[in-house]
This record gives C-alpha cells, structure tokens and sequence, in this order.
C-alpha cells in the first residue's frame, strides 16, 4: 500500500489506522480494464462463464490467418496467444469462435463508461481505449471515506453485478505507474489490482524483464536499448543521460522519467491537450492480395470515401499522403505525400490527385494488402483557396454534391448511394459500409 488515502480529520478525531492523511497535492489515478472484453461480452450474452469458457472472437468467414480480435482467459490459460491467428489454435481443441459484434461492444462500453459516471465526474475520466479507461480519484476517496483499493474493488463489483464481467485495476500515484501496475502486477493479483507508488516501483519492477511488458517500449526501442547495454528500468537509471538523449532525442525525456516511475502528464493535462495540426484518414488491411490495378480500385474508393468525411466536417487540406503495403514482407511499404494547388475537399480534385499518387509509386509487380489515404492539416472550409487552374464554381458544386450524398447517407444508410466502381468485385465499399472498425457491426 502506499499514502494515497485521503480521510482528513480533525484533531479531536482518533486516527483510524485505514487511512493515512496525504498532502493535497498528491494523485491517486486508477486504471480499469475489462479483462478480454470482447471475449467476455460474448461468453455472457451466451450465459457462459468467461473463465472457463473456451472462445475466440474472429470473422471465420475471412480466412485461417485470420487475427482473433480475443481469446477468453481459458484460453490464455492454456499458452495460447492473445492475438493469434484461427490457423495458430491448436485443431484438437474445442471452442467456440464468435463472429465479432463491434455495435454491441461499443454499447457495453458505454454502459461502462455510464457505471464511471456514478463515481466521478466525467472530467476525471480518460477513455483510453474501449476497454480502458483511467480515472483520477484523488478527491473522491475522503468523499467515499475508502481507500483507492476498496473504491476500485467497488467499481469492478459493480460493473461485475450489472454486465458480468470482471475488471482488473492498475493503481498509482501518476499515469504511467497505474498503467504498469495494471499491465505486469494486476493479473497476478488474487483480486486484479495492484497499486504501485515510486517506491515500490523501484522495489517490484526497477529488475523486471522483458523491457517490453513496460508501457511505451516496443521491440524496438528494446533492441536499441540492449545494444547500449540496457535490459531493466534500473540500468537505464542509471546510465547517463546524455547518451541516452544523443540517441533517442526528445524520447528520452521519456525514457529516463519512466525508468525512475516518474509521470509529468496529469489527467488535466490530457483534458487541456488540443494537438497544434489536424488530420483525416481512412485505410484498410484487404483480405486478399490485390493486384496494381485491382488496388487502385480501392485508392479510388477511400478518396472518395475521404472526401465524403471532409465534406461532412466543413473543412479542406491542400496536402495529402498516401500508405501502401504489400504482401511481400521484403518490400517495403511506400509512403508519399503531395501539395494540391487549392485547399478543398473536392472529390474530383482528391481522387485526381490520389490516383497520380498511386500510379507514380506502387510497385506494379508486387502483391498489395494495406493501403491508407490521408488528408493532412485540415482547417476550416472557410479558408478555403482557390486557383486560376481550377473553376471556382466546379468546387462549390462538388461539395453541394457531397453535402447532399452525405444527407442520403445519414437518413438512409451508407450504402444508399453507391458508385459504379463499387460495384466491381474487387471493391471494398459496399461492404465495409456495414461494419465499425473494420469489422462486422453485428447487433
């Protein structure tokens, strides 16, 4: 335990020893994740006990590498991967494999968030994603007269009473203790949550491997780290800084704070960020190899598709970029950008532009699987500019167009108003119209 208990008393009051009178300006943030959440949701749709149930949650009608979304904790139980591929399940097991339902995830999640809310004021959550969300519970522990451990054990009662699932919780005094408290300690914690301050972070985690199981270190980062000799939180504490800096840069700002269990960011802060550029993007993984004229069909589909969502949030961009991915790993992906003329979100000029991107440098002969259309440091549609190149009327009655398409759309369903090229059968639109996330909305 560590002095994040806040039950102030007067001096006439005897001290209860559950508590311990902090300074005010002390943090107490937890971090609540359902535990394989859209695993869990289907065994309890199904009246079926999450941990002991064997369930993966992917789209059979794919292919067998298809990716399973999750596995229940039986699962994992039994060595199998979180995000492993149908084909990587051992044949002789019997489980079931639930077709994923994004809809109805997205609605327990709010029902969730909905259970947050009756503890403390939507300014003190941050949705991290849609089965986490930190909640800084500095002020509301003297108001329930608990400590940080009994208020997360009583949100995750409640949230077991009401939707059947269990929870498990990461307490610390910043961010990122809460988050490394939740990742490495909580799942081997008899009631799933763990709490860690800086010391005791030091004490439990400063020798701990792999640097990975830390937030914010990928493979990567690792690999660098262990070439300069590196391998647990307290070498890099204590290797100089100034090497850590000349190779990592403004990263290892970073890298050195984390290593010590130090946080600057606070969930006002995260509330307060507004991100000095803007951008729009829409990309996909296709289920297939397509071909280079096969793909540019879907280059095609996604400006479109881009220029529909610019249109929908009144703002233009004179910048683009364009991903692509093969299917050949010894190909390297391609990334590149173009600066338009004008600042629109004119589908003829979007998809004009997008189609010279493509032709000028996809790989003719290599098999595509990604591809990702953005549009970069979008601003208002009021500071939209014009050329001499371009009628200025051929732009207003694009986007009347669009305004009207999108109109349709919203009364009437995505797939209200179709394109010829959607038609073809490589094209992707149709049905991605009915899914969220790329995956099948269900019900």
């Amino acid at each position: 335990m560590f002095g994040t208990y806040i039950r102030f008393q007067s001096k006439d009051m005897p001290m209860d020893n559950n508590f311990k009178i902090i300074e005010p300006d002390d943090r107490c943030y937890l971090i609540i994740d359902l535990k394989s959440f859209f695993a869990s949701v289907e065994c309890v749709d199904r009246g079926l006990d999450p941990m002991t149930t064997l369930l993966a949650v992917a789209d059979k009608d794919r292919s067998k590498s298809t990716i399973c979304l999750a596995i229940t904790p039986a699962m994992k139980a039994l060595g199998i991967k979180n995000r492993c591929r149908i084909h990587e399940i051992p044949k002789h097991l019997d489980y079931i494999i639930a077709t994923p339902r994004m809809k109805r995830y997205i609605d327990i999640s709010a029902d969730i968030y909905e259970i947050y809310l009756s503890y403390v004021s939507k300014e003190d959550i941050h949705v991290y994603s849609i089965d986490e969300s930190f909640l800084d519970v500095t002020h509301y522990l003297g108001l329930y007269g608990l400590s940080a451990h009994d208020l997360a054990l009583k949100i995750m009662n409640d949230i077991k009473e009401k939707l059947g699932l269990r929870a498990t919780c990461g307490i610390g005094t910043n961010l990122y203790l809460a988050k490394v408290a939740l990742d490495i300690l909580a799942k081997h914690s008899p009631d799933f949550i763990a709490e860690l301050n800086e010391d005791t972070f030091k004490q439990r985690l400063w020798t701990h491997r792999p640097l990975t199981d830390f937030w914010r270190i990928g493979p990567g980062t690792q690999r660098h780290l262990n070439s300069l000799g590196m391998y647990t939180q307290k070498d890099i504490a204590h290797f100089p800084e100034s090497i850590l800096y000349k190779q990592f840069g403004v990263n290892a700002e970073y890298i050195i704070d984390h290593a010590w269990g130090r946080e600057s960011c606070t969930m006002q802060d995260i509330k307060n960020y507004q991100s000095r550029s803007k951008s729009l993007s829409c990309g996909q993984v296709l289920m297939r190899d397509y071909n280079f004229d096969e793909a540019l069909i879907i280059v095609k589909e996604m400006a479109d598709e881009l220029s529909l969502d610019m249109t929908a949030a009144h703002v233009v961009s004179n910048n683009i970029s364009l991903f692509i991915g093969y299917s050949a790993e010894t190909f390297p992906p391609t990334g590149v950008s173009a600066t338009l003329q004008v600042t629109t979100n004119s589908y003829r000029i979007l998809m004009d532009a997008f189609v010279q991107l493509y032709t000028r440098s996809a790989m003719r002969d290599v098999p595509i699987r990604r591809i990702n259309v953005s549009a970069n440091s979008v601003m208002d549609e009021c500071f939209e500019q014009y050329s001499f190149f371009v009628d200025p009327s051929v732009m207003e009655k694009d986007r009347k167009v669009l305004q009207s398409v999108n109109e349709i759309k919203d009364r009437y369903g995505k797939n209200s108003v179709i394109k010829g090229m959607d038609l073809y059968e490589a094209g992707t639109s149709i049905q991605r119209n009915v899914q969220i996330g790329g995956h099948k909305a269900g019900i």
